[in-house]
Order: structure tokens, then C-alpha cells, then sequence
């Protein structure tokens, strides 16, 4: 199986987007593993897949609903109670978009 050549500068940029903080020291042992997962990759792609259905997942199960019925709802006064911040009857998160880093390019 041949190995793709990954460079550490692609292996950086890639950890970069997945928001991974890495060390130097890794950067050279990871891209020998990135490239011989891609090298499997390809192998992968030489396989004839002609005449095999394409399917969801391995096993033959489908999805099973119940009907969609109306029920009582937990009132809003127990709903916030487990909430470690509220302001009713909203629950209080912290930001996530928006930030330094996101506008970062």
C-alpha cells in the first residue's frame, strides 16, 4: 500500500480547521499516519462496488416511529430548575459564535 505524502505544514493546517491544538513534536509522526490512512483510502477506491446496493447501514432495521400525540408538557417552573442559569423562560447559555477566535483567519 503506498503511503501519500502528507507534509507537517498540511498536517498543521488540518488540525488547525478541526480548532486542535498540537505540538511541533507530533506534527511528523502524524503525518505519516495521515498519509497511510489516505494510502487505505485509495486502496479502497479500487474496489469493485458495481451491482452492490447502496444502503444506510449494515443492518437491515428501519426507522420505527410512534404516532405524534399531544401530552401534557413538564411546566416551565421544573423545566428551569435543572437549568444551571435562567432567565424565564429562557435558559442562559454561553456564547458560542461571535467570538476572537471565529473571526480569526
Amino acid at each position: 500500500m503506498s503511503q501519500n505524502s502528507i507534509t507537517p505544514d498540511e498536517v498543521r493546517h488540518v488540525a488547525k480547521l478541526a480548532r486542535l491544538a498540537l505540538p511541533d513534536e507530533k506534527l511528523a509522526e502524524l503525518s505519516g499516519q495521515l498519509g497511510a490512512i489516505l494510502g487505505y483510502i485509495g486502496k479502497l477506491s479500487e474496489v469493485d462496488v458495481s451491482g452492490v446496493e447502496a444502503m444506510a447501514h449494515a443492518s437491515g432495521l428501519v426507522n420505527v416511529l410512534r404516532e405524534d400525540e399531544v401530552r401534557p408538557s413538564l411546566p416551565l417552573e421544573k423545566v428551569l430548575a435543572n437549568a444551571p442559569e435562567a432567565d424565564p423562560p429562557y435558559f442562559k447559555v454561553p456564547k458560542v459564535l461571535g467570538g476572537d477566535e471565529d473571526s480569526a483567519g
